[in-house]
C-alpha cells in the first residue's frame, strides 16, 4: 500500500512539473517576427505579405506581431542574405517568389534556397500580356502582329527586375512568336501598372494582384495568361470580364506559359516546432474569408503545400529555372 502511495505521489508531481514548465509548451514567438519582403512596394509578393500581416493582426491568429520589411536590393538579393545569416532565429519568416531560383543564378550572389527552412508554399502566381485599353490591339494575336511590323526592339515591354522571372517570360515569348522587345525594368509590379496607364510603355507581363485595380477601371486589357488552362474565377471583374474570360495564350496562338511560387520559408536551422507553429498559423489564415477573396481577386492557383512535398516541388522548379536562364542567357559567368 505504502509503495502504491508512493507511485501515485511520484506521478502527481510529474504532472504538477509538466503543467508549469513552458519547455514543455508547444512552441511559439515570444516577440515581434519581421516578414521580410525581397520585392518592392505595391509588388505581388508585397501585397500577399501585407494582407497576411493583416490577416493575422485581425483574427488574431498571433499573441506577437509581424512587422513586414521590404529588403529589394539586388533583386531580392538583400532579403534572402538576411535569412542566410539569421540561422536558427525563428522571429524571421521571409515570402518568396522566383527571384528564390533566378536572383542567384543572374547575380552569381551566395545564396540557394537550401540556405533557408522551407514552410508553405500559400499560392501559384499566374502572369497576363497586358497592354492599354486605348490601343487597337485587342487580342494577344493583334498585338504580336502589331510588335512584328513595328519591328525588332520597337515595342517596349516593362516587368519587374531584369534577368527575373517577366523578362524571362519576354524571352520565351520572343523566341516562341518571331518578336523582339525592347524589356524596360521597374522596381515592383505596381509601378510597371501604372507605367502601362501612362502609355510609357507598350505591354507588361504583370501579375493578375498587380494590374487588377487598372484592369478593373477600363486602363488596361488583359490579353492572355500565360498557363496550360484558364484561371478558374468566373466572377465579373470588370462590367463584361472575368479572370475566366481572358484566354490562355496558347489559345490565341501564343504558346508560352509560366507561373511563380508565393511561398513562405524561415531561416535555417529553425526546429520543427518552430516550423510547425508557422505552418498552423498559415492554415487558418486561407481559412479567412478576406483570403479566399484575395485569392479570387488576384486570380491566384491555390495550390498548398508543405514538408516534402514542398521541398520536391522546389527542386524541380529549381531546375526548370537554371533550363530558362541558360535559354534567355541570363546566368551569371
Amino acid at each position: 500500500m505504502k509503495q502504491q502511495n508512493r507511485l501515485f505521489l511520484a506521478i502527481s508531481v510529474a504532472v504538477a512539473t509538466i503543467s508549469i514548465n513552458p519547455a514543455w509548451a508547444a512552441w511559439e514567438p515570444t516577440k515581434p517576427v519581421e516578414f521580410i519582403i525581397p520585392a518592392g512596394p505595391g509588388g505581388g509578393a508585397d501585397q500577399m505579405a501585407r494582407m497576411i500581416q493583416g490577416i493575422i493582426t485581425k483574427n488574431n491568429l498571433m499573441k506577437q506581431s509581424v512587422i513586414p520589411v521590404n529588403k529589394a536590393a539586388g533583386a531580392g538579393a538583400e532579403g534572402f542574405l538576411a535569412m542566410k545569416e539569421a540561422k536558427g532565429d525563428p522571429h524571421k519568416i521571409v515570402i518568396t517568389l522566383s527571384n528564390l531560383f533566378t536572383t542567384p543564378l543572374a547575380t552569381g550572389v551566395p545564396f540557394n534556397w537550401r540556405d533557408m527552412t522551407p514552410v508553405a508554399m500559400m499560392a501559384l502566381d499566374q502572369f497576363v500580356l497586358w497592354d492599354n485599353a486605348e490601343k487597337p490591339y485587342k487580342t494577344a494575336k493583334e498585338f504580336i502582329d502589331a510588335a512584328k511590323a513595328a519591328g525588332p526592339g520597337k515595342f517596349k515591354m516593362g516587368g519587374t527586375g531584369s534577368k527575373q522571372e517577366d523578362q524571362i517570360i519576354t524571352v520565351a515569348l520572343e523566341k516562341a512568336t518571331g518578336t523582339k522587345f525592347t524589356y524596360i525594368p521597374f522596381k515592383g509590379g505596381g509601378d510597371v501598372a501604372v507605367q502601362l496607364v501612362g502609355n510609357h510603355i507598350d505591354s507588361s507581363v504583370n501579375n493578375p494582384i498587380e494590374a487588377v485595380a487598372q484592369w478593373r477601371a477600363g486602363k488596361l486589357r488583359a490579353l492572355c495568361v500565360f498557363d496550360e488552362k484558364r484561371m478558374p474565377y468566373k466572377e465579373k471583374i470588370t462590367p463584361t470580364q472575368s479572370w475566366y474570360d481572358v484566354p490562355t495564350c496558347k489559345e490565341v496562338g501564343v504558346p508560352t506559359d509560366y507561373v511563380m511560387l508565393r511561398g513562405i520559408f524561415m531561416s535555417p536551422g529553425v526546429s520543427q516546432d518552430q516550423v510547425d507553429y508557422f505552418i498552423g498559423v498559415l492554415k487558418k489564415v486561407r481559412e479567412t474569408p478576406e483570403w479566399k477573396k484575395f485569392m479570387a481577386d488576384g486570380a491566384f492557383n491555390q495550390t498548398f503545400m508543405t514538408g516534402q512535398e514542398y521541398v520536391n516541388w522546389l527542386g524541380k522548379n529549381e531546375a526548370l529555372h537554371v533550363k530558362l536562364m541558360k535559354e534567355a542567357g541570363f546566368i551569371a559567368q
